[in-house]
């Protein structure tokens, strides 16, 4: 383990993303992928420059309302609603500057992808079985939420390629020890 970075860094305690309508969020992660949800926080609205200052929005900018989830044996979600005077309300491409999807590892694609259609969840394409490289043994295919944000689903269940030239290994949820 590298001792270069952040002192004391443990990983990673959450993702925080923002969606239009944070109860169809909810809904749909509670529902259909199975996160548990934990709490609410807001509304949060400053007359003075707070918001600007500390998260680097417009001073009017209005957290309706936040929820944490917690995603199995993953990282833990913090899911906003706002409302700004600029508020860019299209949902930002993997090519985009600020692009991002989330992954779900799961154990049996072929189970997770019957589940996805069958709660009408939106597919795009077929998965992709990685068979050499570094991510040899690796599947994984992308999906939408119901509001456009990319998600994808991830399984290796017999390890990647890159691990048979190493005993390093990427953190993931079947090796929570790893």
């Amino acid at each position: 383990m590298s001792e270069n970075g952040l002192p004391g860094l443990r990983g990673t305690d959450h993702i925080g993303f923002t969606v239009p309508n944070l109860d169809a969020a909810v809904d749909f992660f509670v529902n259909v992928i199975g996160c548990e949800a934990f709490y609410d926080l807001g509304p949060f609205r400053f007359d003075d420059d707070w918001m600007q200052r500390q998260l680097n929005v417009h001073p009017r900018t209005v957290m309706r309302r936040l929820t944490f989830l917690r995603c199995r044996h993953g990282s833990n979600f913090e899911i906003f609603e706002y409302e700004a005077p600029d508020q860019n309300t299209a949902q930002p491409k993997n090519s985009d500057v600020g692009g991002h999807h989330l992954a779900f590892y799961v154990d049996d694609m072929d189970a997770a992808l019957a589940w996805l259609r069958e709660k009408g969840v939106r597919i795009l394409g077929e998965p992709v079985v990685r068979t050499d490289g570094p991510s040899a043994g690796q599947t994984w295919v992308y999906f939408l939420a119901p509001w456009g944000m990319q998600l994808e689903l991830v399984s290796f269940p017999n390890g990647k390629g890159y691990e048979k030239d190493t005993d390093r290994r990427l953190w993931h949820p079947a090796r929570p020890e790893a």
